[in-house]
């Protein structure tokens, strides 16, 4: 189980960059490669659910064999999710191509977000890899400058000296949302190593 959810992290980190990619260059090629992945990604969430279920229906586990297969289930949806918010990225780059989803004046800031997601996911699969629980707590506070870029997409849409389009105005507010999301699930995963390793959740976890 191990195994496949470094797996699974390792490809969400791939279709956040491919998606990020579409949503800035308008790159349709690189949009259907990240929604296709998304898809697979699902998938493999799916079939590893269906194995902690099978193991918890034949062979009863208690303590931290019990603690391994909770938190799997719950890491498998959150990677699950972080997998399909990354598709929902390149949906926007889909739908709006051959235009462009990003206006000049918040390219630079979807950039920088697009870069910290993947490399969040790239730590996470690292923490799940060796559960650290040190890195998987020092995890829990990197997403903050993704939380600054969402707020200050808001900031950016909300002023009047923003003039442009709807859908611009649409667009940006959902990708945004959905780089944020991205990142939150890569904290509730840290904090769920955390969980596994110590059997105590935190306060901030």
């Amino acid at each position: 189980m191990q195994q496949r959810l470094v797996e699974m992290a390792n490809s969400t980190s791939i279709i956040m960059e491919k998606a990020s990619q579409a949503f800035l260059t308008s790159d349709v090629a690189k949009a259907d490669e990240a929604i296709a992945l998304a898809d697979t990604n699902e998938e493999k969430a799916l079939a590893l659910d269906e194995l902690v279920i099978r193991i918890l229906a034949q062979q009863s586990p208690v303590a931290r064999d019990l603690r391994v297969l909770v938190s799997a289930l719950r890491i498998s949806a959150s990677l699950e999710r972080m997998g399909a918010l990354a598709g929902h990225i390149a949906a926007i780059a889909r739908y709006r191509f051959p235009g462009s989803a990003v206006p000049d004046s918040l390219r630079k800031t979807f950039e920088e977000m697009g870069a910290l997601d993947a490399k969040l996911a790239k730590k996470v699969a690292g923490v799940l890899s060796n559960t650290d629980v040190d890195q998987a707590r020092a995890i829990q506070a990197e997403d903050e400058r993704v939380d600054e870029l969402h707020r200050s997409v808001f900031d950016i849409v909300l002023a009047p000296s923003w003039k442009e389009n709807a859908m611009f105005t649409v667009d940006v507010t959902l990708a945004s949302r959905y780089f944020e999301r991205f990142a939150d699930h890569v904290v509730d995963i840290s904090a769920k190593v955390s969980y596994l390793t110590t059997g105590e959740w935190n306060e901030t976890e």
